[in-house]
């Protein structure tokens, strides 16, 4: 496969760099750095992370940067209160760099992808061994990195990955970092590898064997005066005073209080004796730090109390929402069981349906109703298992998923937790996220759910989850399987016109300023939008549309042209322009080759307007209109139809051999699909055929 360049954001790394498969945060700050995160955001998240050579520089050109880097993925970018940005990236592959440009903002690269060598196999899997059996020992010696880091990097297959993930936690100065990152042979990796931790063993063996003469020859009140006199120079230095221990008493206070299990209570109190130990200035002692506080902040028995009331729930449906009444109806159903069975296993509900009819806000309506907290995340393009379970803690910059994240911000073990968008799940190399969502929506299972970065079992047995989706084909059958499909078909043209006369217009005259005297729209003219200016199944176009009403009638008011407007019927088109689409209209003339039938769309009912004309050919059918399988398969059916009656039809039995048909379905740029058009088709073919007008009355 041949390597392609391209171009990528680029971001000068002072005094670190980023490996492969690492996952790290970073601070930034500089103008150019921030513009290249910026335009990262809008390029598939992607950046190209490389070192500059001299630290001290504060815009570094071409020249001053390594030539070999990283490009990464951003998962995350926040805005710190001093201005800064504090992103989550992760290395995904080596790259060179074969041309820099330099814009004004910020600094951009074309890269070239660059592959490993993966040499011999019995000379890789010595070297292999090798290295775990050195890291092992530095471990050991080291005590600053945990066996679990141990652990997770002996079950890696990949001896290149292998060596890029030892490299990263050892305290190997920059330019040896650069040399393995620019190592493509994995032999060579492993062999320099081993050198420098053997090296750094030496050096742990020798501070340790020097650490231990000293011990020894000190008194034990000239060794006390001694540490206390050192540890209260450093912590001057450092500015920290008594900062490390208001921490610790802060954090076993928060403990004490978090009223948690007592698995999870011995376990925190064990990671909090580590902290303890553990230099303030450590990498470890962040990631202990940043742990402690996510388990102290998740609710562990905290809820709120239910109140289902089904008047109060019929209530607050019908207030929020105006028709779907099925929908409410099954709701309702719902609620009751919860009430009688006082569980709250059993099926989980699948709002589906088309955007904007309002999946979201029933959902909103629910929690209200229950008198729950509720809590949304957004499911869509999500592909990494590690989104949902998180990351495990041995990775730099880790983050526990989605699911406890939103369990943090409930605050409570029970809320009503809305997975949106679940038909957008997808996957890839790194793992399959629906495969992690099986055990959180399965209530045999997640009484227990595991987190990768909380390392103890959580209970989403009280949670009430709540899923929305646009297709329900598109959802996987395992995950279908565990939940209940309710169907939002979308509002009917009257439906919509209450929706935008009691809740659009309002909340739009809210905000643009106008009150109920300013600004009149009357019952035919919003039906009329309805019909010529949206089309769609939910109410969001119609909002747009009235809020555009709005703003007309603000700048109406506030030039002095009027001091009351009042939109009908005639003059719309003075408000919004043109007719965006016909409604139900077709052609008043008897005109060859076009017939009108009708049409069901997720927006309602409309008419469709099939054109046929045919030219001397070889007999091929053209089908345009964006028309779906189906109906080009009717196209097909009503030309074979025709074929086999062309007696009857008194039609020339070869015009499939001396003509091309087109059949044509007016406005193309909408989809169009369906089973009821076959009848229109041959009509409109029939016609065109026999040069006989069709009678528009009789269609």
């Amino acid at each position: 496969m041949p390597n392609i360049n391209y171009e990528l954001p680029l971001l000068p790394l002072r005094g670190l760099l980023v490996f492969p498969s690492m996952v790290l945060h970073l601070d930034v700050g500089r103008d150019k750095s921030v513009a290249a995160l910026e335009k990262a955001m809008l390029n598939d998240e992607q950046i190209f992370l490389t070192a500059q050579k001299q630290v001290e520089l504060n815009e570094p050109g071409p020249e001053d940067l390594y030539q070999t880097g990283t490009v990464a993925k951003v998962n995350q970018m926040i805005k710190l209160p001093n201005g800064t940005k504090r992103v989550l990236v992760e290395g995904l592959y080596r790259a060179e760099i074969t041309h820099v440009t330099e814009q004004q903002s910020m600094l951009s690269a074309e890269v070239q992808r660059v592959e490993e060598k993966p040499g011999n196999d019995y000379e890789v899997e010595a070297l292999k061994r090798s290295l775990l059996e050195q890291f092992k020992q530095y471990i050991n010696v080291s005590q600053k990195i945990t066996q679990e880091t141990y652990a997770s990097v002996a079950d890696m297959d990949e001896p290149g990955r292998l060596a890029d993930v030892i490299a990263s936690h050892l305290p190997i100065n920059l330019k040896d970092k650069q040399m393995l990152l620019e190592t493509m042979d994995v032999t060579d990796r492993l062999n320099t590898l081993l050198r420098l931790i053997s090296s750094e063993k030496k050096v742990l063996d020798l501070e340790k064997k020097i650490g231990e003469h000293v011990k020894s020859s000190m008194e034990k009140t000239q060794k006390e005066y001694y540490l206390r006199e050192q540890m209260k120079a450093i912590q001057k230095e450092l500015g920290e005073n008594d900062g490390r221990l208001s921490e610790v008493e802060k954090l076993q206070e928060r403990i004490e209080e978090a009223q948690m299990p007592e698995r999870v209570y011995k376990a925190a109190r064990k990671e909090l004796k580590r902290f303890e130990r553990i230099p303030q200035s450590s990498a470890e002692s962040n990631v202990i730090y940043n742990y402690l506080d996510w388990l102290v902040s998740l609710p562990w028995t905290a809820t709120t109390k239910d109140a289902i009331n089904i008047d109060r729930a019929e209530a607050i449906l019908d207030r929020d929402h105006y028709g779907l009444q099925k929908v409410k109806e099954r709701i309702i159903e719902y609620l009751a069981v919860k009430k009688l069975t006082d569980s709250i296993k059993g099926p989980i509900l699948c709002l589906v349906g088309p955007p904007g009819v309002g999946k979201t806000s029933l959902a909103k309506s629910i929690a209200a109703s229950v008198n729950r907290k509720f809590v949304r995340i957004s499911l869509g393009g999500v592909r990494d298992e590690a989104e949902i379970r998180g990351h495990r803690r041995t990775y730099i910059g880790a983050m526990p998923g989605r699911i406890i994240q939103g369990m943090k911000k409930a605050g409570t073990t029970n809320p009503v937790f809305l997975l949106d968008e679940i038909d957008k799940l997808t996957s890839d190399l790194r793992g399959d996220p629906t495969a992690a969502m099986l055990e959180v929506l399965d209530p045999e299972q997640n009484n227990t759910f595991s987190d990768h970065f909380i390392e103890e079992s959580y209970d989403l047995s009280n949670v009430m989850f709540i899923a929305t989706a646009n297709y329900m084909n598109n959802i996987p059958a395992p995950l279908l399987d565990r939940m209940e499909l309710i169907s939002l078909a979308g509002y009917t043209e009257v439906e919509k016109q209450h929706i935008a006369k009691d809740h659009l217009l309002p909340k739009q005259m809210d905000e643009n300023g106008l009150t109920k005297g300013q600004l009149q729209i009357r019952d035919d003219a919003l039906l009329q939008i309805v019909r010529t200016y949206t089309r769609e199944a939910g109410v969001r176009s119609l909002e747009r549309q009235l809020a555009r009403s709005c703003r007309k009638a603000a700048r109406l008011i506030i030039s002095g042209d009027k001091k009351r407007v009042v939109i009908t019927r005639n003059n719309l088109e003075d408000i919004l322009g043109k007719p965006i689409f016909s409604y139900g209209k077709m052609e008043e003339a008897n005109q060859v080759g076009a017939a009108t039938g009708l049409a069901y769309t997720a927006a309602g009912g409309d008419t469709l307007s099939i054109e046929v004309s045919h030219y001397p050919g070889k007999g091929k059918l053209t089908l345009t209109g964006k028309l779906g399988d189906v109906m080009q398969e009717s196209a097909q059916a009503a030309f074979s139809y025709i074929r086999s009656r062309t007696d009857e039809l008194n039609i020339d039995p070869d015009f499939h051999e001396k003509y091309d048909i087109h059949i044509h379905v007016p406005e193309g740029a909408t989809p169009k699909d369906g089973p009821s058009a076959g009848i229109t088709i041959a009509t409109a073919l029939v016609s065109s055929l026999t040069g006989r007008a069709i009678k528009k009355k009789s269609v």
